[in-house]
């Protein structure tokens, strides 16, 4: 594994940037069109380590895929809820999204089917999922470690049911559900706690099931507005045509980036106020922070201020971008405090302790209390070797550390494999841009 030291920008940059498909989107696209009925065609599709995983545990699956990796483009032969094999070992890399996901598809079979990943993944929790599939009346089983993967599935279908879905869970067990519940053999209703985690991507699996011509019922609470009950309906999704957005998570890297130069302006292409993605929101996150903001139904524009200032914000709806931002706060005038972290410890690495010991490396003075993290920016930005703990959000986001300041060196960088492959292609156009008067 290579380093890569990053050279900062002469200046401030103008520039236009269209990040790649969204890796949230793509992966929920690819399990909806392969449970249709029908083909659909989906564009703009990510090719990422993540997605590849993804592809190849369908594959096994049974699905049909015809793959045009250089057109961005995926036709999938959908089953209509069918799994067309009995028994299947898949290895779902690091990819949370791809084990969540397919453990659900797996519930659907007639079989016995094996899940299971690299090291860390084994380390990263899948209980709440495996209750949410037993209290739907699948089998599964921990061949190694309770609560852990690898997983067994022993599956005769879906029989559905009632669910309760606590706060504090991943919302991505919540999405693999929903997603197979449609074939389940009796109606899915699932009670929704108070103070849901991560609820925008919950609301983008609902909106993506909706473009697949099946629409769960929301209900809230009267009072609250907030989230109480989803009820699925029983039916087939319908093959569609389906271009990927641009990934909004991505994108938060450049946006940051615009942040830190004054008079700098990035556009965000094919992105806008009809996203499907809550990490739009970062521009209004930058925003608070004092830089300049603006939203159409296809672009982002920001612009960054003569000074940044230290921010207090719960990072519950968007918690992918909290590395993006707790780099930024690293040039902030002031302490800033950034709440709602607590799924941060089970991600690719333990992503409070990474930011904890990397930020300090570069001078910040950084306290964790329970699900919070509090940055003091340091009067000078110190140069650092960075470690990412084949972490992409690490890489990609203290890589924006060294576009302001020399010296810092980013360990690992084919970890962005992960899901942006041409990042640093990506981050060289605004250096670019930034020679040219």
């Amino acid at each position: 594994m290579s380093d890569l030291t990053i050279l900062p920008f002469a200046g401030p940059f103008q520039a236009t940037i269209t990040p790649p498909g969204s890796k949230s989107l793509t992966n929920r696209a690819l399990v909806l069109s392969s449970l249709a009925r029908g083909t659909s065609t989906l564009r703009n599709v990510l090719f990422a380590d993540d997605t590849v995983v993804m592809l190849d545990g369908l594959k096994k699956l049974g699905v049909d895929l015809e793959v045009d990796q250089a057109a961005g483009r995926i036709r999938v032969h959908g089953t209509g809820g069918v799994v067309g094999v009995s028994e299947a070992e898949l290895f779902c890399g690091n990819s949370g999204t791809t084990i969540r996901f397919l453990s659900a598809f797996c519930a659907l079979g007639c079989g016995v089917y094996t899940l299971d990943g690299v090291d860390r993944m084994r380390s990263r929790p899948i209980g709440q999922l495996v209750e949410l599939l037993r209290n739907v009346g699948v089998r599964v089983e921990y061949p190694i470690s309770e609560g852990f993967p690898p997983i067994r599935i022993s599956a005769a279908g879906l029989p559905g049911g009632n669910l309760r879905f606590g706060a504090a869970q991943s919302s991505q067990f919540l999405s693999a559900i929903l997603q197979v519940s449609p074939y389940a053999r009796h109606e899915v209703r699932v009670d929704l706690e108070p103070g849901q985690t991560s609820w925008p991507y919950v609301a983008m699996t609902m909106r993506l099931m909706d473009r697949f011509d099946l629409t769960p019922e929301l209900i809230r609470d009267p009072e609250t507005g907030e989230p109480k009950q989803i009820i699925i309906p029983r039916g087939v999704f319908r093959g569609t045509d389906y271009a990927v957005e641009p990934d909004a998570s991505s994108a938060s890297y450049f946006l940051a980036a615009a942040a830190l130069w004054p008079g700098a302006t990035i556009t965000i292409a094919g992105l806008g106020n009809n996203s499907l993605q809550g990490d739009v929101g970062f521009a209004e996150v930058l925003k608070k922070m004092g830089a300049t903001a603006s939203m159409d139904s296809h672009s982002i524009t920001l612009s960054g201020p003569d000074q940044l200032e230290g921010i207090e914000i719960d990072l519950r709806d968007m918690p992918d971008v909290a590395q993006t931002l707790a780099v930024v706060c690293l040039f902030a005038d002031g302490r800033s405090v950034l709440h709602g972290l607590h799924t941060l410890r089970h991600k690719e690495t333990d992503r409070l302790a990474a930011l904890s010991n990397e930020l300090t490396k570069l001078g910040a003075g950084v306290r964790i209390d329970g699900d919070t993290l509090i940055i003091d920016p340091p009067k000078t930005v110190m140069p650092a070797s960075i470690a990412t703990y084949d972490d992409h959000r690490m890489a990609m986001s203290f890589a924006l550390a060294g576009t302001k300041v020399p010296g810092v060196t980013i360990q690992n960088v084919e970890c962005v494999n992960k899901t942006y492959p041409n990042y640093f292609s990506d981050l060289q156009i605004l250096r670019e841009a930034a020679k040219t008067p």
